[in-house]
């Protein structure tokens, strides 16, 4: 997802535009996308004003691509799920809370980054906006896919409830206002699985 890595020594060994963008998702995500200034991003990535400009027309693009990148790494999720689980779909669906679950712990000081932009760009026609507002309208989707795949009898309403806990957990271990948030998410998702499952139908870790 959007996990940070040990920077010394990484920094001049990345290609111009690679260097300029993990240099700003530093920054975004330990001081906000508002605060930051491209002057900043240029000192931290080794580069010039001029180099970054050269590569994203303005600061907003550079957000957008930054945020693009990190959705496409959400999507990916999907796709493992799928590759790892083929024909399984509750069993897809509950490796995507486990991959949320074990990221829990990232976030509790930086929180989401989609949460957090989406709090600092109130603008919806802003680029970067877009590129969120697509990226969890693209979530959603797949996840009803799952759920109706799943053979769920209210597939929307599943993965209303399943989105609502997975967003509700990476807020609530940002404020620290819930211990053991990775346990109980899957324990819940668990459970609105079992609760929205046809009578009959058996779940998906049931003999073995």
């Amino acid at each position: 997802m959007a996990g940070t890595v040990s920077r010394p020594g990484r920094v001049a060994k990345l290609p111009p535009r690679e260097r300029i963008l993990d240099a700003a998702e530093e920054l975004f995500q330990s001081e906000g996308i508002r605060r930051v200034g491209v002057q900043a991003i240029a000192e931290k990535a080794e580069t010039t004003k001029m180099a970054i400009y050269r590569h994203f027309e303005t600061k907003d693009a550079l957000v957008a691509e930054w945020l693009r990148i990190l959705a496409a790494d959400y999507q990916a999720a999907f796709d493992r799920a799928e590759a790892e689980h083929p024909g399984r779909p509750e069993e897809q669906i509950l490796a995507l809370a486990r991959f949320i679950a074990d990221g829990l712990p990232g976030l509790s000081h930086r929180g989401c980054p989609f949460i957090n932009s989406l709090a600092e760009l109130p603008d919806r026609s802003h680029p970067a906006r877009q590129v969120i507002e697509e990226h969890k309208a693209h979530q959603t989707r797949r996840l009803v896919g799952m759920c109706t795949e799943a053979g769920l009898p209210e597939p929307e309403q599943a993965a209303a409830e399943i989105t609502f806990l997975l967003e509700g957990a990476q807020v609530s271990t940002q404020n620290g206002s819930i211990d053991r948030t990775g346990d109980r998410l899957m324990r819940i998702v668990e459970g609105i699985l079992d609760r929205h499952r046809s009578p009959g139908a058996a779940s998906p870790t049931a003999g073995g």
